[in-house]
This record gives C-alpha cells, sequence and structure tokens, in this order.
C-alpha cells in the first residue's frame, strides 16, 4: 500500500502538470495575473538533477520543470517544488538544485544557457516560518559586517497556498482558481466556475483535506455518468460527490459501531467517535477502509 505521502505528491504533481494549470500558477502568483505565458509557450523539462553525494552520484527531485519558449529556443526555466512541511534549510536545497542547472548549462549540456525560476507551492497547516532568504538563514553567524555584501543573495519564493489572500486567488483562471477558494472557504465552498480537471480536482481536495483514498474517483465519474469533457460546475460536481460521500461515511462508521459493540469494545468504541485518526486506524484492521 502507498504511503499517505507518496500519495500525495503524486496528486499533487499530477494536477499541476496541466498545462494550463501549470501557467495560470507562474501568471497568477509571478506576474499578479498578467498573461506573461500560456500553456503552449511552456514545453515539460526534466525534474532529476545529479549531485555528488559522500561516496557517490546521488539524485535529487523537483516536482515540475517547464521550458518557456520563443520557437525552438528556451528563455527561461520554472521550477515548482510543492511542498507539506516548513523546512528551513529549503534554501540549501534550492541552491543545489538550481546550482545543478547552471553546471550543466556550463559543461554545455543543455540548449544553450537561460535563467531558472523556482517557486514552492506550501500546502501545509502551519505558518511558514523558514528563512526566505540566504543572509536570514546564515543571521547567527558571526561574521564581519563586511562580509555580508559579498554573500549572494539567494531568496526563496514560497507561496502559502491555505493563506492566499483574496485578491490573489482572483487571480487564476484555471481549476487553481476551485483548489485555492476550497482551501480558504472550507467544506462551505460552492461556485458556479466550471470545472475542467474534474478527477484531478476531486482528487487534490481529497488529499489536501487528509483523505488519502483518492483511486475511486474515475470509477465514481463513469457511474455518475459525467465525462472530462463535459459542462458541469463546482456546485453540480461537489453536490453530488460530497452527498453520496456523506451517504457512504455514515454506512460504514455504523458498520464499524456494530461491529464494536458485537466485540464489546466499549471503551475503543468511546475513542473511535472523538478520534478520526484512530477512526481511520479501526476502519484499517477491520477491513472497512
Amino acid at each position: 500500500m502507498q504511503k499517505a505521502k507518496e500519495i500525495k505528491d503524486i496528486v499533487e504533481k499530477e494536477f499541476l502538470a496541466f498545462p494550463d494549470v501549470a501557467a495560470d500558477v507562474i501568471n497568477a502568483l509571478l506576474y499578479q495575473g498578467n498573461k506573461i505565458t500560456n500553456a503552449k509557450k511552456l514545453l515539460s523539462g526534466p525534474t532529476e538533477s545529479i549531485y555528488q553525494g559522500e561516496a557517490r552520484l546521488r539524485n535529487q527531485y523537483e516536482d515540475l520543470c517547464k521550458y518557456e519558449m520563443s520557437g525552438e529556443k528556451i528563455i527561461l526555466m520554472y521550477l515548482i517544488a510543492n511542498q507539506s512541511k516548513p523546512d528551513s534549510r529549503m534554501l540549501l536545497r534550492k541552491a543545489g538544485y538550481i546550482g545543478g542547472v547552471y553546471r550543466e548549462q556550463y559543461e554545455s549540456k543543455t540548449w544553450g544557457i537561460f535563467p531558472v525560476v523556482e517557486l514552492v507551492l506550501y500546502w501545509g497547516h502551519p505558518r511558514w516560518r523558514g528563512s526566505r532568504d540566504i543572509r536570514m538563514l546564515f543571521r547567527k553567524q558571526k561574521l564581519p559586517e563586511e562580509t555580508w555584501k559579498y554573500i549572494d543573495r539567494l531568496k526563496l519564493h514560497v507561496f502559502e497556498m491555505r493563506y492566499l489572500p483574496p485578491k490573489t486567488r482572483s487571480l487564476f483562471q484555471s481549476d487553481m482558481r476551485i483548489i485555492v477558494d476550497f482551501l480558504a472557504e472550507g467544506n462551505d465552498y460552492r461556485s458556479d466556475r466550471k470545472i475542467i480537471h474534474k478527477a484531478a480536482v476531486i482528487r487534490m481536495i481529497r488529499i489536501l483535506s487528509g483523505d488519502t483514498d483518492s483511486q475511486d474517483i474515475e470509477k465514481w465519474l463513469e457511474e455518475q455518468k459525467i465525462q472530462e469533457e463535459d459542462d458541469i460546475t463546482v456546485c453540480e460536481l461537489f453536490n453530488q460527490y460530497v452527498r453520496q460521500g456523506k451517504a457512504e461515511g455514515e454506512n460504514r462508521l455504523a458498520r464499524l459501531v456494530q461491529m464494536l459493540i458485537d466485540s464489546g469494545r466499549n471503551e475503543e468504541l468511546q475513542r473511535a467517535l472523538s478520534d478520526q485518526g484512530y477512526r481511520n486506524q479501526l476502519y484499517t484492521e477491520t477491513g472497512l477502509s
């Protein structure tokens, strides 16, 4: 069985891989909503780079790499990293990854030379407190004042996706607008926006809500006779999906309660009713997951 983090990583990568979503993220977050790039200009690039470890070469990955093209020429590389937890040393990882890209350019392993821009999409609940500037990372070092002007100002461009202000959220034109509005407004979120990537949107919402079971969505869409090309709004899709999900959840909980009662596990029953994590553990244990 896949681990929760692995499933979450895959779902986030899948969603960002849609060209219209990738272009929208770049335009909304980097260019204040101006349509500087578009899906046709972006070409998928490698997400792996190689660096020298202590004893052998090692690899490291970014979640998404997109080349900005002008005809057949690369003019810019965008790197997008998904992050679930704050990482106080992520600046160092950025230095290694971007340094690896520039090293390949220096060694003529790429199609010409071009700048690299990395942005971090942070999906976690705690606010990001890690350093976003290399000088802040080293602020506790006792260095001569004259030294600081020679330390390059590497910066980490982090966007806290759960805490984007309404003005920023309004800049999104793709299905990403649905995701960020849902994160901000919660289960009460409703909209007349049309959904383009239906399965991917539902999957993103489920994993960002803490549910790692996202394998049955295509089957559910097929049962509802909903196809990817159909016109359907957030309200229409959510109402169908949430209504069925609530019914299934209530039935599953009822079966678990009855099983615990039948087994005389009253203390566990009390805990299961108040502790969702423990309840999920019991679902797995009893084969109800």
